[in-house]
């Protein structure tokens, strides 16, 4: 959607576009398991529990919000979001198993059964919403660009279509797939990978010229690059992070935001465990909730 009101926690960090160095582990803020928690009988909440273990999809490639550490578990801001649900239902962080779930699958994995939910830098939108249900937002970001240091001539979306023979990266399904064609000359100008890593990797090698995604997760890459990287211009969009869950499970949708709007010190502790990192940002609030349907 195009922004309008929403005024991220990064507008004043984006030009410098670094990140601190990183500060305590995650696991300092692993979340409470509520071992006594109970549940009506047939809920995913129930069921869940009874099984003691549950299935989470999210990012692989993503600097703080999902990215696979060194011992093949993802860390960030949306693993922690999810151990602090997981945790109301007394289900401990070593009882979760991990699926990647990347843009273009993500519904997908949920209607199958692959995953009891989605927590992945998942914008909320109304298509998506069609198939599956959202508990959320916690979380807003923005769409923004990312182009080599050296890159003078953008400066924002609207400078695209001056440069057509210019490539821009995305990934497939991704709101910001979709969102940025408007600023294109044509449709030749966008290159689409499965996941941001492929083109982080073309930005760097000259494949393309720009990569475009959410701020928060641009700024992770920008950090990684050791300077090779920078932002651009402002966020132009903004973006709703949902939780997906199974099409109707409105019970489990209300569970999710009661628990996150309940733990919102488990919810600071995990922002500045992970994307809280970043130089300068503010803890963002827990978004107000959107009606389960």
């Amino acid at each position: 959607m195009r922004l309008t009101k929403f005024t991220a926690a990064f507008a004043g960090l984006v030009l410098a576009g670094s990140l601190a160095a990183c500060g305590d582990d995650s696991s300092d803020s692993e979340p409470e398991v509520v071992t006594d928690a109970e549940f009506d009988s047939g809920t995913t909440m129930a069921k869940l529990k009874e099984a003691g273990s549950m299935t989470v999809g999210t990012k692989f490639d993503q600097p703080g919000f999902g990215l696979l550490g060194l011992e093949d578990v993802p860390e960030g801001f949306d693993v922690e979001v999810a151990k602090i649900i997981a945790g109301a239902m007394g289900i401990a962080p070593e009882d979760i198993e991990w699926k990647q779930a990347s843009s273009d699958i993500r519904e997908q994995v949920i209607e199958d059964g692959d995953v009891d939910m989605v927590v992945a830098t998942y914008t909320i939108n109304e298509e998506r919403a069609e198939r599956i249900t959202f508990a959320g937002p916690y979380y807003e970001a923005g769409q923004q660009l990312m182009v080599n240091s050296d890159n003078d001539s953008i400066e924002g979306p609207e400078d695209i279509k001056d440069n057509p023979d210019m490539k821009v990266c995305s990934v497939t399904g991704s709101t910001p797939s979709e969102q940025i064609k408007e600023y294109l000359a044509s449709d030749d100008q966008l290159v689409l990978f499965d996941i941001y890593d492929k083109c982080k990797d073309a930005l760097g090698n000259g494949q393309v010229d720009i990569v475009t995604t959410d701020n928060v997760i641009l700024l992770g890459y920008v950090d990684e690059s050791d300077g090779d990287f920078k932002l651009v211009g402002e966020q132009f969009t903004e973006e709703p992070y949902g939780i997906g869950i199974a099409k109707g499970d409105v019970e489990f949708c209300e569970f999710i935001n009661k628990t996150l709007a309940d733990n919102e010190d488990a919810y600071v502790a995990a922002w500045e465990a992970t994307a809280g990192e970043v130089e300068g940002t503010e803890t963002p609030e827990l978004p107000e909730a959107a009606p389960c349907a």
